[in-house]
């Protein structure tokens, strides 16, 4: 596993982790965090963002239907994967509470994100998500390290053989490629999500219908956006470019969050309290304000895991108080440059695949 390049000190033992990893830990950063009001609700920046997002939306559009006559429309693609992203990223925010403690207004605000401007099922995300945020880097109940076309672990790379074990042997070489795929494999694990028989058992009819509904007026509108503001061969070729893009950027943003992390297991034994079950599993990103409006927010990915409703605008003055709370105990806080966590990321990726490399 990679070294973090920015660590406070060594990561416990498993005994040590079982002995000190206790909920007290946490309680008093907890209590610090509130004292400082940095868990309190950013309404305006929320509604600045989301407007702000909106119109670069509309001004993408705008410039689609004036110019879709040409190829030159293409260039148009990058833009609209970032506003996409942006749009991702408040859907996320929303899904955590980050931007209503409204449970009825949060859900909104997600469908409207998630759902209608990225045909993204804010229902399949969640569970998903908050399975990852309950046990991160966990080898049996995260599902963001399951085996699936990438491995995480030389445990999973086990075995494979023939085009998966292929995958396996290269996968370091590929993964950015692959992330071009992400911006259409949400849409379809939404689809398979929301209209699969066993729907219901996660939502209520009515809910799944507001869903369903949503999900098809999505590719509805970008359908006809694409065929009315251009001919058929630029829509195509441009879908394609934005949506490659937009899981480019969207990789590039989840990527260094906890590849190349400490990944706990069942049979290891290790039984670690909250604080350290989020933060040794994470890892920061060094970064400014471009990195943080780049990465909405998921730089601070220790904070962020610490403090899942904390709003995206305060994640940046709760992380010197998260690092002293980290240093005190003796916890290693890991943070890095983000050309470097690639680096991390892509270099635990290749060695998990070295023994299948050393048997071909």
């Amino acid at each position: 596993m990679p070294q973090a390049t920015a660590t406070l000190a060594p990561p416990p033992t498993p005994v040590e982790g079982a002995r000190r990893g206790s909920g007290s830990e946490f309680a008093p950063l907890l209590r610090t965090v509130k004292e400082a009001g940095l868990l309190e609700r950013r309404t305006g920046w929320y509604a600045r963002g989301i407007t702000l997002n909106l119109l670069g939306l509309a001004a993408v559009i705008t410039g689609m239907a004036l110019i879709g006559g040409s190829w030159w429309v293409l260039l148009l693609a990058a833009p609209l994967a970032v506003m996409s992203s942006r749009t991702a990223f408040f859907g996320h925010d929303a899904g955590h509470a980050q931007i209503s403690g409204d449970r009825r207004t949060g859900r909104i605000i997600q469908l409207i994100h998630a759902n209608l401007l990225l045909g993204m099922s804010q229902e399949w995300w969640n569970d998903k998500h908050n399975r990852h945020h309950a046990n991160p880097n966990h080898m049996d109940k995260d599902p963001d390290v399951a085996a699936d076309i990438l491995v995480f672990t030389q445990k999973q790379a086990k075995g494979r053989a023939g085009f998966r074990g292929w995958l396996t042997r290269h996968q370091a070489w590929l993964f950015f490629p692959l992330t071009t795929l992400e911006g259409i494999a949400l849409k379809i694990y939404g689809f398979r999500a929301v209209f699969s028989k066993d729907a219901g058992a996660r939502q209520s009819r009515g809910e799944r219908a507001v869903e369903g509904l949503l999900l098809l007026a999505h590719v509805t509108a970008y359908a006809t956006l694409l065929l009315t503001t251009m001919p058929l061969g630029h829509a195509v070729v441009f879908a394609l470019l934005h949506q490659m893009l937009l899981g480019l950027h969207l990789g590039l943003a989840f990527a260094p969050n906890h590849k190349g992390m400490e990944m706990p297991d069942e049979e290891s034994g290790e039984r670690w309290g909250h604080l350290r079950r989020q933060v040794l599993t994470s890892r920061n990103i060094r970064g400014n304000p471009v990195t943080d409006w780049f990465l909405g927010g998921l730089n601070y990915q220790i904070e962020h895991h610490l403090f899942p409703s904390m709003p995206r605008p305060n994640l940046r003055p709760a992380q010197p108080l998260v690092r002293a709370h980290c240093r005190s105990l003796g916890v290693s806080y890991t943070e890095t440059g983000l050309v470097d966590s690639y680096r991390q990321a892509l270099s635990h990726m290749h060695e998990v695949g070295e023994p299948l490399r050393a048997d071909a």
